[in-house]
C-alpha cells in the first residue's frame, strides 16, 4: 500500500466515529460531536483544551497545562542560596507557568557562579549582597524572592524596595513585629507588593481543610488540633543563633500550626496560653527553645492545641474535630506527602473516607500566584499584614509562657471585624 493510500490518524478517527454511528442501526443517529475534538483538542481562550475523556465513574482530568511563554513570565532574582534555595525553590521553577529564574543573590561568589551555570544563567545575573543599585538596573527582574535568616529579611526587604522590585519573603518575616511594620512601609511607600511565603496556604490538600471548615458539610470547628515536630542536629546552624532565627521551634516550625489554624478559621484568636521548655543539659538550646505547647481561643469558641519541637521524631500533624467528623490532615505542612482524611458516621456504621487530591508543588504555587498579582494588580492572599499578625501572635506566645499566664491578643487594630481581614482575595485554583 503506498502512502498516498494510506489512512491518516485523523481519518482513522474520523471513520471510526462513523461506523460506530452505523452500528447504532435502526436509522438512529450518532451523537453530535462535541466542540471540542476528543484527542487533537482545541485553541479557546489562549490554551488548549481538551474534553473530559474519562467516564462519570472516574475523577475528571485536570485542565491541560497553560504556561506563560519565557518572556511574558515575571522574573526573579532568588537572595539567599541555602538549602531551602537549593533543594526546593530553584527546581519548583520547572513547574512554574508565570514565573521564572532570572538571577541568584550570594554571599558566597563561587557557590552563586556554579548555581547561575547550573540553571542556565549569565555571569551578569550572579548579584553579591552590595550590589542592589546593579540589581535596581536589571530589566530581566521584576521581582525578588528573599530566602535568607529571618533576622536579616527587613534589611533584604528594604533594599529590595528601594530597587524598586516586588517583594515575596519567607517565612517567618522576620525576628521581631516592629520589623514587620518597618518592611510594610517600605514596600507601601515604594509602592511595590509584599508577599509572605506560606506555601500551605496555596497548597491543595490544606486548601480543601480551609473549604471543608468553612462550608459546614460535617458542622462547625469545636477543637484542632496541629503538631509540628522535628530533630535538629548541627549546633552551629543559623536556626540555632537567636540574633539570626528570633527564637527556635515556635517561629521555624510551629508558626506552620499558628498560621494554617488561623487561615482554616479566618478568625484572629482572642487568648493565648503557652509553656516552653528546653533540655538544660543539651548546649544547642542555649539561645532558643526546644519545644514549644501553645492554646488558643478564637471569639468562635474554637480551642486549637498546638505543639512544636526539635527534639522529637519527624511529625507534622493537623486534626479538625467537629460535632459529625473528624478531619485529619497528614504530613500537613510538609513539601509533600499529605493525605486528607475524614472520618463520620455513615448510617449505622463508622466511615473514614479519603480525599485524593492531586499533588502540586508548593513552592510552585506560591510563586505563581505572586506572579499573577504582579501581573494582574491584585493584593497577594499572603501580604505583609499576615506576617506582621503572626509575629504579634507568637510575641504574645512568648510572654504567656514566660509568665504562666493567658495573654489576650485579637485582630490587628482597625482591622475591622470578619473574616480574613489580614488577608488578600482567595488565589486562584491550581490547575
Amino acid at each position: 500500500m503506498t502512502d498516498e493510500n494510506r489512512l491518516s490518524r485523523r481519518s482513522l478517527l474520523a471513520a471510526g466515529s462513523a461506523i460506530a454511528g452505523a452500528a447504532m442501526g435502526g436509522g438512529a443517529q450518532a451523537a453530535p460531536a462535541p466542540s471540542v475534538p476528543a484527542d487533537t483538542g482545541a485553541v479557546q481562550g489562549g490554551r488548549v483544551m481538551f474534553p473530559n475523556w474519562r467516564g462519570s465513574g472516574d475523577r475528571p482530568p485536570a485542565p491541560t497545562p497553560a504556561p506563560q511563554p519565557p518572556g511574558q513570565r515575571v522574573g526573579y532574582c532568588v537572595v539567599g542560596l541555602g538549602r531551602l534555595s537549593l533543594d526546593e525553590i530553584l527546581p519548583a521553577f520547572g513547574a512554574t507557568k508565570r514565573s521564572r529564574l532570572a538571577a541568584v543573590m550570594s554571599g558566597t561568589p563561587d557557590k552563586a557562579k556554579l548555581v547561575a551555570r547550573q540553571y542556565g544563567l549569565p555571569d551578569e545575573a550572579v548579584y553579591g549582597y552590595d550590589a542592589w543599585d546593579r540589581l535596581k538596573a536589571d530589566p530581566n527582574v521584576q521581582a525578588v524572592y528573599v530566602v535568607t535568616p529571618n533576622g536579616v529579611h527587613r534589611d533584604n526587604v528594604l533594599a529590595a524596595a528601594a530597587a524598586g522590585k516586588q517583594v515575596l519573603c519567607e517565612k517567618p518575616m522576620a525576628a521581631a513585629s516592629q520589623e514587620c511594620r518597618d518592611m510594610i512601609a517600605a514596600c507601601a511607600q515604594a509602592n511595590v507588593k509584599l508577599m509572605i511565603a506560606y506555601r500551605c496556604q496555596y497548597e491543595p490538600h490544606n486548601r480543601a481543610v480551609i473549604r471543608i471548615a468553612r462550608s459546614g458539610e460535617f458542622g462547625r470547628p469545636r477543637m484542632i488540633q496541629a503538631f509540628n515536630g522535628q530533630t535538629t542536629g548541627l549546633p552551629e546552624q543559623w536556626r540555632l543563633k537567636k540574633a539570626l532565627a528570633g527564637g527556635g521551634s515556635l517561629p521555624d516550625i510551629g508558626l506552620y500550626c499558628l498560621n494554617t489554624i488561623r487561615a482554616v478559621l479566618g478568625e484572629e484568636p482572642e487568648l493565648v496560653q503557652a509553656q516552653i521548655h528546653s533540655p538544660a543539659d543539651d548546649p544547642k538550646y542555649r539561645e532558643v527553645e526546644e519545644t514549644v505547647s501553645f492554646t488558643l481561643r478564637f471569639p468562635s469558641g474554637v480551642i486549637a492545641q498546638c505543639l512544636s519541637s526539635y527534639g522529637v521524631y519527624e511529625a507534622r500533624s493537623l486534626t479538625l474535630h467537629t460535632g459529625n467528623a473528624a478531619i485529619d490532615l497528614q504530613n500537613a505542612f510538609a513539601y509533600e506527602g499529605q493525605r486528607l482524611y475524614v472520618s463520620h458516621r455513615d448510617g449505622k456504621a463508622g466511615a473514614r473516607d479519603e480525599k485524593v487530591l492531586s499533588p502540586k508543588n508548593q513552592f510552585a504555587l506560591e510563586m505563581d500566584h505572586f506572579s499573577r498579582c504582579i501581573q494582574e494588580n491584585l493584593r497577594p492572599r499572603t501580604p505583609g499584614e499576615e506576617g506582621l499578625q503572626d509575629q504579634v501572635l507568637m510575641e504574645a506566645i512568648y510572654e504567656a509562657a514566660r509568665t504562666g499566664a493567658p495573654v489576650k491578643v485579637g485582630p490587628p487594630p482597625g482591622a475591622g471585624s470578619g473574616l480574613d481581614v489580614t488577608r488578600g482575595p482567595e488565589p486562584e485554583e491550581a490547575g
